[in-house]
């Protein structure tokens, strides 16, 4: 209890440090001259109706306001004049509670830094946008997730060319606009496992449709009013090695107002094989030999809302979905004897200005033929210290078959989480 009560003073003198402090905001709102609640619903990085628009035409917005409209134009040339850049860090601290002395969060853990990137991107040109990071704490590449919009209209539809490599985002990472936890980066609660069926839904293999390794190239059709989205990619993240073939991903979604609420249901599919092949000669030919194959097979139904109760800002986001079973152990997101499912509902409602509090529950399987039954239960608030910093607390515990025998890090997990964009 005294390294907790430590902490709490730790993270409420960081809160007054930046309540006062943090006047900065990050490279889009550089480039718009819009705060980030322009396209942000309660906090970042939840989307609203404006910040879907933003994010389709590949970040190419410009600024409305002529003391901020300072991009160099000329024949078929429109840029910022200055590079949008923004230092992105991520401070958590965990504690589980598990009883096995050699689980470092069992006693607690601080991870700092969890996350810290520089951030590049927005408007390259009319047509063009991308998006850059650079991780400063890698043991690995540098450049971890890279996209570049090509965006043309057609009437009232964009079409959009998005090639793009990720160590984490997954086949999503290409093109996703949903607040659902359909895509690693784009959720609600930090404890995504627990709120988000495309992140629990995950085989031996520890990798889930949501997240991953990814390279592709994402073909988009889009308006306000819905988005289709079809990707050839691979499980792979800076692989020097040829590709024989791509696996298919396919994300549909509608987008429509209800009312005075910004609405959204879509679905997910996941398909087909990837393959990369050995080139090199054997004796004195060469051969085309498969040296890695990845089945991909899911699929997910996601929902949410976003308006306000009695005053008070509410979002509400619903997931579903499975990875079946593989006879041959094949399949890249499930190598256990039964299909791996889940479903889950979270609310966000915000209390005061600034602040909300937030309520997940999931119901999964995790497709082992004993102990599969997992349940989890989350509660937290997030603390908006700034636009461009957010403070969450949040509490998980977990119930069902799933944990019986008591897991080594217990079942249940406290955490504290400083998410800061400059």
């Amino acid at each position: 209890m005294k390294s907790l009560r430590l902490l709490l003073i730790v993270a409420a003198a960081w809160v007054s440090v930046w309540s006062t402090a943090a006047q900065a905001t990050p490279g889009f709102a550089r480039q718009t001259a819009k705060p980030c609640s322009a396209c942000h619903f309660q906090h970042h990085p939840i989307l609203n109706a404006f910040g879907r628009e933003f994010k389709a035409s590949g970040f190419t917005l410009k600024s409305m306001i002529p003391e901020h409209d300072d991009y160099i134009e000329a024949d078929n040339l429109s840029i910022p004049a200055t590079l949008n850049a923004a230092l992105v860090t991520k401070m958590r601290y965990i504690k589980t509670n598990g009883d096995a002395k050699d689980e470092g969060t069992n006693t607690g853990e601080i991870q700092f830094p969890d996350e810290a990137a520089f951030f590049l991107g927005g408007r390259a040109g009319e047509h063009v946008g991308f998006n850059t990071e650079i991780t400063m704490n890698s043991g690995d590449s540098n450049f971890t997730s890279f996209k570049i919009h090509l965006t043309d209209t057609v009437g009232d539809t964009r079409l959009s060319v998005i090639p793009f490599t990720t160590d984490g985002g997954g086949a999503a990472y290409g093109f996703e606009l949903l607040n659902t936890g359909a895509q690693r980066f784009q959720r609600v609660a930090e404890e995504r496992r627990a709120t988000a069926a495309q992140q629990f839904v995950r085989g031996g293999g520890g990798v889930a449709p949501g997240e991953g390794n990814a390279t592709g190239i994402a073909l988009v059709a889009s308006t306000s009013k819905w988005h289709v989205n079809y990707t050839l990619w691979h499980p792979y993240w800076d692989a020097a090695a040829p590709h024989k073939k791509f696996a298919n991903y396919i994300r549909a979604a509608y987008t429509p107002t209800i009312g005075e609420w910004d609405t959204a249901v879509g679905v997910q599919l996941w398909s087909g094989a990837s393959e990369i092949v050995d080139t090199s000669p054997t004796g004195s030919t060469a051969t085309t030999e498969v040296i890695a194959k990845a089945e991909t097979k899911a699929s997910f139904l996601d929902a949410q809302a976003q308006g306000s109760v009695g005053g008070m800002p509410l979002g509400v986001y619903f997931t579903y979905g499975k990875a079946p079973q593989d006879s041959a152990g094949a399949n890249y997101f499930n190598d256990r004897p039964n299909d791996i499912k889940a479903w889950t509902l979270l609310g966000e409602l915000g209390v005061m200005p600034r602040l909300s509090v937030f309520l997940g529950y999931l119901d999964g399987d995790n497709g082992k033929a004993a102990s599969n039954k997992d349940k989890r239960t989350t509660i937290g608030l997030n603390w908006m210290v700034a636009q461009n910093s957010l403070l969450q607390f949040w509490n998980t515990s977990g119930s069902g078959s799933a944990y019986d025998p008591k897991p080594a890090t217990g079942t249940g997990t406290m955490g504290i989480m400083l998410f800061s964009g400059f």
